[in-house]
């Protein structure tokens, strides 16, 4: 058995649910979150400022400034003026929206508990290629022995295990599902400001 054939199914199950074209698989919402801002090489971005404290962190690791803003969000929101979503607290049939990178979690808490893992909605096939190759170390899916590696990339890829534990808890998803996680207020903290 191809063990890349479980994380392509899985990706495949996900996409036609939420209406994308693509879905790649990576192993957390951050990780997804940051390969969308290095793919677009983003410079300032705005975020809400009660957001999980690793979203700041993965603008930043990406090249990018962060400015808070204070709104109550439900399930995603833009990291602004990006076409990036941060959709880790919700997964709902239909929910892509073109021409936008919607990252969603399957963490302990979020909509689809898989415990670790995320992923990229897109519809753009550029991008697409580009994250599958970043996501694992530069490398395409076949055995190493076989493949030609062209780019530097992240280990950032989710295990055929995660993907197998994630198409049976798909199988349970309701039509719309969203979590509302209590975060805290992060523009308080000095760490996520930009230098001057």
């Amino acid at each position: 058995m191809n063990p890349y054939k479980v994380v392509q199914e899985f990706e495949q199950q996900l996409a036609e649910f939420v209406g994308s074209k693509h879905a790649v698989a990576v192993d957390n919402c951050t990780n997804a979150l940051f390969l969308c801002c290095k793919y677009l090489n983003v410079g300032e971005v705005t975020i809400p400022a009660k957001t999980y404290v690793s979203v700041p962190g993965a603008i930043i690791h990406a090249g990018g400034t962060v400015h808070f803003e204070h709104f109550e969000w439900t399930g995603e929101y833009q990291l602004k003026p990006y076409p990036i979503f941060d959709s880790a607290c919700q997964l709902s049939r239909g929910m892509h929206v073109t021409g936008t990178f919607q990252c969603v979690s399957f963490s302990a808490n979020k909509p689809l508990r898989i415990g670790k893992g995320g992923m990229i909605f897109t519809d753009d096939d550029i991008a697409n290629k580009w994250f599958r190759l970043a996501r694992y170390e530069g490398r395409n899916e076949k055995p190493l022995l076989e493949d030609e590696i062209l780019m530097l990339g992240w280990n950032m890829y989710m295990t055929p295990e995660q993907a197998a534990r994630g198409l049976v808890l798909a199988a349970y998803l309701k039509e719309v599902n969203v979590t509302r996680p209590l975060y805290p207020d992060l523009s308080r903290f000095p760490i996520f400001r930009s230098k001057e």
